[in-house]
């Protein structure tokens, strides 16, 4: 057992300083997926993770419980206004992709040739991905290519699948 303080919300312009690559969750509920995402964030260098208002909290214990403690290490911050914010992402120098299977999604290794400097990645919700809105305001949706008609992977594995391939390289 265990009781904490939370700890003061970094601003999002602080918590963006220096970053290169940065995960954006948008409302995703289950707090499994969200300590997933986080593990996967701090084993492949997502230099931050940004989380919608109504995504689930990576402070709830079965999110830190799965994340193994990653919660802690990785800086995060809750947005105020969805999807307004993605715009301070782009005002930061950040190319903002949706990881969303749309008709015009270039594969995720056709992205990750190209090595943009500052990426933000935008996770979709359980079941029903990302919102209309969400995918107006991104500049390009990616996919992760699919064999044997399977359509797509859980959030939380297609998270990691595409940190590893959209990593930073020198």
């Amino acid at each position: 057992m265990a009781a904490m303080h939370r700890p003061a919300p970094v601003p999002l312009p602080e918590l963006l300083a220096g970053a290169r690559r940065v995960a954006v969750l948008e409302d995703i509920v289950d707090h499994t997926n969200v300590g997933a995402i986080f593990r996967s964030a701090a084993a492949l260098d997502i230099d931050a993770v940004l989380v919608s208002p109504r995504c689930g909290d990576p402070l709830y214990r079965r999110s830190v419980r799965v994340s193994m403690g990653t919660v802690f290490q990785v800086p995060w911050a809750r947005l105020d206004s969805w999807p307004q914010d993605l715009q301070v992402l782009k005002d930061h120098g950040f190319e903002v992709a949706a990881l969303e299977l749309t008709a015009d999604a270039q594969d995720v290794d056709v992205v990750a040739a190209r090595n943009p400097d500052k990426l933000a990645l935008v996770l979709g919700t359980e079941g029903a991905g990302m919102s209309a809105e969400t995918l107006a305001a991104v500049d390009l949706a990616v996919k992760i290519p699919m064999r044997n008609g399977v359509d797509s992977l859980n959030v939380a594995a297609a998270s990691a699948v595409a940190f590893w391939e959209l990593r930073a390289r020198a």
